[in-house]
């Protein structure tokens, strides 16, 4: 039996880290032990492309199995593909997604960020959806006893990812602050979390689960200000900023921001690499396609490119060992959907419906005689709101909701229950806060 060596590196991985080393050397200092051994194989995927390309009389180089030019496909199955040719749902999409939507994505980055402008950052790759983009993240760039740093308002896979299968620490520091996001307990958590370390892992979800909270403008501007005095200060920041309900922004109390930190922190500090994970998951509405985006904002624009360049081939080795790649299906149909006319205000009509859902539970959630079972917290965004509930356990609330009046929600922590508005009609909220409200009196 013949063994490889375990600690040699691979040539094509030691030429990409060459590649980043000159074009951004902090980037190399925030690689994983792991992510500085990927590379992209120049193997069957690399061949086949080659092939595609060149093989002009016949092409037996990649597994799937053809017929009459195309891919082998069952009626049974393409009976229900109604406008999508077998070439755009049966072949094994490129490792980094389609060529056509990733472009098609990064222009609506663009459009929907005007912070962004002319600055470099990578062309999207494709991701089976964000949860899929968080453990490239992690393999990239999160060794074990890494610390992160996230706000205390969180969705939960975090730490099941980052923490249980990655071994990686994480901190974390009060989200609100006087009715907003804590910007001065962000700055204060982040220098002590930077405190001994020359690498630090920064999440910011927003609009965030399971708040539904959006910055305002001022408070964006802070968050970005803390981080870059960070970078200056010498910590080489690793910046994920998870958008996964991107667009759905509804203002209520005020304004809130409608761009990502991403186009801000695009470029601003070489010791700063922003990653914006997001996709058509919840923006489009096409839960179940999970297609998501990894991108990519060097801060060195003047070694941006070089930068995402190496980057991509090393993700694109993260996805090889892991999934393979992402369902071309899914991929063909976002493209389509992105390409549509109409899809604009297609999403302004879903996103007006929702917007009366959350006002209308802002309104109820926030009614006096409410006051004595709970405090509505800030949300402006999303899918999610929470309330704090006063004297009860929140699990122990969650259980009797269900098993005495039919009603399903979510326990965040001991005080803490979040309702998806998303999946309720406007005539639905003030019945539902009546339940929770004499739920919570039940058991006070």
């Amino acid at each position: 039996m013949t063994r490889s060596a375990p600690t040699a590196l691979n040539p094509l991985a030691a030429r990409l880290n060459e590649e980043i080393e000159e074009a951004g050397p902090e980037v190399l200092a925030m690689l994983s032990a792991y992510g500085r051994r990927l590379y992209f194989p120049k193997g069957i995927l690399s061949q086949s492309a080659e092939a595609k390309e060149k093989a002009h009389r016949f092409n037996a180089t990649i597994g799937i199995a053809t017929e009459d030019g195309g891919p082998m496909f069952l009626p049974a199955i393409q009976q229900h593909l109604l406008g999508i040719e077998p070439a755009d749902a049966y072949p094994y999409a490129p490792t980094p997604g389609r060529m056509g939507l990733r472009e098609r994505w990064r222009e609506k980055i663009v459009q929907e960020n005007p912070d962004l402008g002319s600055k470099k950052f990578g062309l999207p790759i494709v991701t089976a959806a964000i949860t899929h983009g968080l453990a490239l993240v992690r393999e990239l760039f999160v060794d074990e006893g890494d610390r992160i740093l996230i706000p205390d308002k969180l969705w939960g896979n975090y730490r099941l990812n980052f923490e249980v299968h990655g071994g990686a620490e994480i901190c974390t520091f009060p989200f609100y602050a006087g009715g907003g996001f804590n910007c001065q307990g962000f700055a204060d958590a982040l220098a002590q979390a930077s405190e001994g370390r020359e690498k630090l892992v920064v999440i910011l979800n927003f609009p965030n689960n399971p708040t539904g909270y959006m910055p305002t403008v001022a408070e964006a501007e802070s968050i970005v200000s803390a981080l870059v005095a960070q970078a200056e200060a010498g910590t080489r920041l690793v910046v994920v900023t998870d958008d996964a309900y991107f667009g759905l922004f509804y203002h209520i109390g005020g304004p809130s921001t409608t761009q990502s930190l991403f186009a801000q922190l695009t470029g601003r500090h070489a010791n700063l690499l922003a990653i914006k994970l997001d996709g058509a998951t919840k923006e489009l509405f096409v839960w179940g396609l999970r297609c998501g985006f990894v991108s990519f904002g060097p801060g060195r624009p003047e070694g941006a490119e070089a930068v995402c360049a190496a980057l991509e081939a090393k993700l694109k080795g993260a996805i090889r060992a892991g999934v393979s790649g992402v369902s071309h299906l899914s991929q063909s149909l976002v493209e389509r959907a992105l390409a549509a006319p109409s899809l604009g205000a297609e999403r302004a009509d879903k996103n007006a419906e929702l917007r009366a859902r959350a006002e209308r539970v802002a309104e109820v959630a926030g009614s006096p005689r409410f006051a004595e079972s709970w405090d509505v917290y800030p949300f402006n965004s999303g899918y999610f709101m929470c309330v704090q509930v006063k004297n009860v356990d929140a699990e122990k609330l969650r259980i009797h909701l269900l098993a005495q009046y039919g009603v399903g929600l979510i326990s965040t922590s001991a005080s803490d229950i979040r309702i998806a508005f998303s999946c309720l009609e406007v005539d639905e909220v003030e019945p539902l806060f009546e339940l929770l409200h004499r739920a919570v009196q039940d058991l006070v």
